[in-house]
């Protein structure tokens, strides 16, 4: 959950500068949100929303930042480094303009009336706070200019220093969710200690592994047939004579386990065809060997009991199952 900054704004006095459009103190904003910050329940990290508002609070956000970089580096060689993460900022702008930001708060401003309405008449739900700025246009354009004036600015500010991203809010609130995502995808080299992603790096991530997957997939199954042909119609036989009769049944919930113990997938070569011929008809399929020690002999004079390894591939598959319509 975020910390909604107004919502911790809620003192009468608080109250009556927010009706009139204008903004709390500093002092006070900060005071109380920083304390906040302190719960045990953000010390993974918060998401604030309506902060910073202003210059001085941008300054307090800019300081709090280099005092996390200062004591990451005092405590670097010590046991209690762990407690002291890179911080990682992500400053994020949702921009309308004046005309659509004064229809919006008027908008909320009536469906606020009608919910508390319905609430009164009905006895039923909880009375939602009734905001001057949303029910005034002239309150509600010194908010908006407020934004401007105070806010903006400052936010602009911080281009230089943090992860920042300008999203157009005007968008269908799908479009704007959609790419507020997308700005937030995790980006590893930027995130991670440089250290920590030196280590990683040779591992691929999974964009890179499926990027050309389809066109891989392709090309390996040419060169079964041409390069291993007999083991290329031995794989496609076993599959559609021992794997597709256990499928069919399945096509309702697109699923299906076989376990097989064929000698065929103890050769790396096959089980790879098979999963790449299952892949191109469009199943997902994974495989695991299951090794099972089944006793074969016992040895009477020292009770020493002798093993056969038995090997069992499970494999489970998935797919795009049936729908049922119910009339």
């Amino acid at each position: 959950e975020p910390i909604v900054v107004s919502s911790l704004l809620n003192t009468p006095e608080m109250k009556k500068l927010k009706a009139g459009g204008h903004m709390v103190g500093d002092r006070e904003v900060v005071d109380i949100l920083f304390r906040k910050m302190l719960d045990p329940t953000y010390r993974e990290g918060v998401v604030l929303d309506g902060f910073p508002r202003t210059k001085v609070q941008v300054e307090c956000i800019k300081r709090l930042y280099d005092k996390m970089v200062s004591l990451r580096r005092e405590f670097e060689d010590t046991p209690l480094k762990v407690h002291f993460k890179q911080p990682i900022y992500h400053i994020m702008i949702l921009f309308v303009d004046e005309a659509e930001s004064i229809a919006r708060q008027l908008k909320r401003g009536r469906e606020v009336i009608a919910h508390n309405e319905e609430v009164k008449r009905t006895g039923q739900g909880e009375l939602l706070e009734e905001r001057p700025t949303d029910t005034n246009e002239d309150l509600a354009r010194n908010r908006y200019r407020t934004f401007k004036e105070q806010t903006y600015d400052a936010l602009l500010s911080l281009k230089q220093i943090f992860h920042y991203h300008f999203i157009n809010a005007q968008m269908p609130l799908e479009t704007v969710q959609a790419n507020i995502l997308s700005e937030l995808e995790y980006q590893s080299s930027l995130e991670l200690d440089p250290r920590t992603y030196d280590v990683l790096r040779n591992i691929p991530e999974a964009a890179d592994v499926i990027s050309h997957a389809r066109r891989d997939l392709v090309y390996r199954l040419d060169r079964y047939n041409l390069e291993h042909p007999e083991l290329f119609a031995e794989v496609v036989e076993m599959i559609d004579s021992k794997i597709m009769p256990i499928i069919v049944p399945h096509a309702i919930s697109g699923r299906a386990h076989v376990n097989t113990e064929d000698s065929l997938l103890g050769k790396p070569k096959a089980l790879a065809m098979l999963i790449d011929v299952l892949s191109e008809r469009g199943f997902f399929a994974s495989v695991d060997l299951h090794l099972k020690e089944i006793p074969n002999r016992v040895d009477l004079k020292t009770g020493r009991i002798e093993c056969r390894e038995k090997k069992v591939f499970r494999i489970y598959i998935r797919f795009k199952g049936s729908e049922i319509r119910r009339g």
